[in-house]
């Protein structure tokens, strides 16, 4: 969104080239205010919006003073409107945003309302690349089976979602086959700049997917939200955010020659973790900056939901100017983005000390001590030096059952499982690998790890090596352009005759989508009781994310991702141990084959070059042939289809009328599931595959399909029917009333173990209200607006938790469930809740921002809790039972 009509800072508008007076801007730098070159950059982002955006309603003056006195208001909560300049969604989220959309139409226009004001008013991109699944590998043809197969599966969403780019206004979709939505957009959505109906401002954005951060890495301030929260931003609603603290992030120093950028973020992630940045914005200065590339700041910038912070900034400096004349940008419009970041001060130069801002904080790490590592085996928090993953995997082998623990016993520990495979005996052992990939935005937007794979793998070759043929390999990058230098330099032949052929453009593995394993892998695997291991250059490893069959899972770099494959095992000491034993019987060790970055570096200069990304993306939206040819309805209304299992009318708006109801309090509600810490979307709503025996299964099958056709709860996530039986189906949650692993809880009035979806339904029957008890981190990992809908579709009220996750938190908010927090200092054990109460939380009719209020238990017991609406905003969305009830009686009003 360009500017605001009767905007009060409209004096402060300039042309940028004097020649040109059509083209302006809002010169920050004639505020005249000392306080504006104090500010870190990322705040001078949220203040030009603030400035041109300011229409003294949604946008106010006194909310860019409250910007520009940041440093001041550190010790104050206080909260200002931010309006993105641009949204991005990919398929899983953004299918159900426009099944929202579609059904908003429906519900405005059963108000008397416009249903055509429903529509975007600021520019959407939707990426297709959470759909594929690695069905097939290690096959030449991998790559053409699995998009065909995608296409079969899918066809009804794409046909959708088709619908979707017709019938609403700015919204463009980038069709499956093109590669994964973070880089797509580093490499050609991102503007940098906006030159936007005669004015210039920076390009930000938010989107629905956690990692949309990556984009943080070129200087483009974005951050992932819930997808109900961008839908309301796509129809020009103003995100109400908390002012942020901004810690300062200062790099100095020089990696070393063997490290690579994965070796970086993961040390940084386990850093900033420790640091504790939850809330705040990261921005990264000092003069170790300058000695990472764009691709280097991007992986660092990508994890930033692994260390918790909401975004992590690098400002623009001259290294961004040179990547974005790498991948193929006009000249001209680099000219502008840099004379307009200069113009008003948000062009970096890392080695200047006297462009570094004031931060709340300032933490350091120095890139010479930075070692290669992994992180795992749950959590990608959890770093550990690759020369301590022998012990540090047997360690868990026997610790207690947790984040770093298994709870085998000793005497099972060298448990060993022969099988056949392709008529040859193998056996596996606990940690062996039989899933190695190199996946994810994390890392294949990165030429100087995917080329170290290469080179890494030439060398593998050229030494006699090879990678056992039941491990599931597999190389899925996140755009055509990976493969075009990966060939032109020479190196995919290497890769393909290890296993690793090119088997999609998309997230595939790092989000679940691994496929199925060899039946004789998974059976050894059942009969042992083996902790085997997944090994992925991702950047999410939660227990059941991704594989059923991997209970340990490893986030490495894409070098490292061959090497264990290689191995075969992660009970490998790469340094005292070789790697392998070729045909001639000559021990090969890492350091034998382990690229240096000046070899990777050559390769990168001769074969990264802008022609590659310039033939790749400027045919990027008709090269699918079969996306092209796909016909969708053209009714500016959505005629559901009564029969659909993937897209259905939701029934959040189901009785909804202008007239507001008054808040009340929950009465007598029982306990659903009784949780601990670090429950994340994941646990909540699974996005992977639908177990056969599942409560998802048995509806399906009473629709008619087989288990061929279940695909997996992402692509279903358009069908509520579905979603509502998937939410808290992951074979991996651990419920307390259990003690166990299951996607289970006990129906407390009559003690029977049901399925989740099960108990909930009966409780919603006895007209029972539920709650959830959880511990800290509540909904952490990947933003997931079905970890909010489907508790709200189980008749979930409220969650009492120790913290949560700041998407997931606002998701909770966005569907009307009252997100409860204990006070510092009390746990569901330190006061003694069993889950088993019965909960009445006490609602005033007078509501402030994260007001404390009362449960009453009915053994007698009383405890308070805080409320988390942190804003006035949230709060009117929770007066209207959602953000999406609000934007409809909005939108319905004359």
């Amino acid at each position: 969104m360009s500017a605001t009509v009767n905007n009060p800072f409209q004096h402060l508008v300039e042309p940028l080239n004097p020649a040109d007076p059509t083209q302006q801007f809002y010169n920050l730098s004639k505020l005249g205010d000392s306080r504006y070159d104090r500010l870190p950059f990322s705040i001078r982002i949220l203040l030009e919006s603030a400035v041109r955006n300011c229409d003294e309603f949604l946008v106010k003056r006194s909310d860019v003073e409250s910007i520009l006195n940041w440093k001041q208001t550190q010790t104050q909560t206080v909260e200002v409107p931010f309006r993105p300049a641009r949204v991005i969604l990919q398929d899983f989220t953004g299918v159900p945003a426009v099944v929202d959309f579609a059904a908003m139409r429906d519900a405005v226009m059963k108000l008397g309302g416009d249903p055509e004001k429903i529509n975007p008013v600021c520019p959407a991109d939707l990426v297709i690349d959470h759909s594929i699944q690695v069905d097939f590998n290690r096959k030449s043809d991998s790559l053409q089976k699995n998009q065909d197969l995608e296409f079969d599966r899918n066809r009804e969403r794409f046909q959708f979602l088709k619908w979707g780019s017709q019938a609403f206004r700015n919204m463009r979709i980038i069709p499956p086959g093109s590669g994964i939505v973070h880089q797509v957009n580093l490499e050609y959505l991102a503007r940098v700049v906006f030159n936007y109906d005669g004015y210039f401002y920076p390009d930000s954005l938010v989107g629905t997917d956690s990692h949309t951060t990556m984009i943080d890495g070129l200087g483009v301030l974005g951050w992932g939200v819930g997808g109900i929260e961008a839908e309301a931003v796509m129809l020009g609603q103003p995100i109400s955010m908390v002012l942020p603290e901004v810690v300062g992030y200062k790099l100095s120093g020089t990696p070393d020659k063997l490290i690579t950028s994965t070796d970086i973020v993961l040390t940084v992630t386990k850093h900033l973790r420790q640091v504790g940045v939850v809330g705040k914005f990261v921005e990264f200065f000092g003069p170790g900056v300058a000695q990472l590339s764009i691709a280097d700041r991007a992986t660092i910038a990508n994890m930033c939901p692994e260390y918790g912070a909401t975004a992590a900034f690098f400002p623009v400096d001259n290294v961004s100017i040179q990547y974005l004349e790498q991948t193929g940008r006009e000249a001209e419009k680099v000219a502008y983005i840099q004379k307009y970041l200069k113009a008003v001060s948000m062009f970096r130069d890392y080695d200047d000390v006297s462009q570094d801002p004031e931060f709340t904080q300032v933490v350091e790490l120095d890139l010479n001590t930075v070692v290669p590592c992994c992180s795992g085996p749950k959590r990608p928090q959890d770093r550990i030096p690759v020369s301590d993953m022998k012990s540090d995997f047997e360690t868990c082998l026997g610790a207690k059952q947790g984040f770093k623990g298994f709870q085998v016993a000793p005497e099972h520990h060298n448990t060993s499982v022969s099988f056949q495979f392709n008529e040859r005996e193998y056996t596996l052992n606990h940690g062996s690998v039989v899933i190695a990939a190199i996946t994810s935005c994390t890392n294949t937007s990165n030429p100087s790890v995917m080329l170290g794979a290469g080179l890494l793998a030439k060398k593998a070759i050229e030494c006699g090596l090879s990678v056992k043929p039941y491990i599931k390999t597999s190389l899925s990058p996140g755009s055509g352009v990976v493969t075009y230098y990966l060939k032109e330099s020479g190196v995919m032949d290497y890769l393909s005759q290890l296993g690793f052929e090119v088997v999609g453009y998309g997230c595939m593995t790092c989000i679940g989508n691994s496929g199925p394993l060899p039946e004789p892998v998974v059976e050894a695997i059942t009969q042992g009781d083996l902790v085997a291991a997944g090994i992925l250059s991702g950047n999410r490893n939660f227990e059941g994310r991704v594989h059923p069959n991997t209970r340990a899972n490893y986030l490495a770099s894409p070098p490292l991702v061959i090497a264990y494959a290689i191995a075969g095992t992660v009970r490998i000491d790469f340094k005292s141990e070789p790697i392998a034993v070729n045909s001639e019987g000559r021990e090969i060790f890492l350091h034998d084959i382990w690229p240096t970055r000046e070899e990777i570096q050559a390769v990168e200069r001769s074969f990264v070059i802008p022609s590659m990304f310039k033939e790749v993306y400027e045919k990027i939206e008709k090269v699918n042939e079969r996306w092209n040819s796909l016909v969708a309805p053209s009714d500016k209304l959505y005629t559901w289809d009564p029969n659909s299992t993937y897209i259905k009318s939701p029934p959040f708006f189901d009785g909804l009328t202008m007239q507001l109801q008054p808040p009340k309090s929950i009465n007598e509600a029982y306990v659903l599931l009784n949780l601990g810490d670090s429950v994340t979307t994941d646990h909540i709503s699974p996005a992977g595959n639908i177990a056969r025996t599942s409560s998802a299964a048995r509806y399906l099958t009473s629709r008619g399909l087989t288990p061929r056709d279940y695909n997996s709860y992402g692509s279903r996530r358009g069908n509520d029917a579905v979603m509502a039986r998937g939410t808290f189906a992951n074979i991996r949650l651990f419920n307390k009333f259990l003690n166990k692993q299951a996607p289970q809880t006990i129906h407390l009035p009559t003690g029977e173990t049901l399925d989740v979806f099960d108990a909930a339904e009966r409780y919603e029957q006895s007209g029972i209200p539920l709650v959830v008890l959880a511990g800290k981190e509540y909904g952490s990992g990947s933003s997931r607006d079905w970890a909010a809908k489907g508790p709200f579709l189980l008749g979930i009220k409220a969650v009492i938790a120790e913290s949560y996750e700041r998407i997931h938190r606002s998701n909770l908010v966005g569907m009307g469930v009252i997100p409860l927090e204990y006070l510092p200092g009390d746990t569901a054990d330190s006061l003694g809740l069993t889950g088993r109460e019965r909960y009445t939380i006490v609602i005033p009719k007078e509501l402030t921002p994260r007001m404390i209020v009362d449960v009453k238990l009915d053994t007698g017991k009383t405890f308070q809790v805080r409320m988390r609406f942190d804003t006035d905003v949230e709060l009117a969305y929770f007066h209207h039972g959602g953000i999406l009830n609000y934007m409809i009686r909005k939108m319905s009003e004359n």
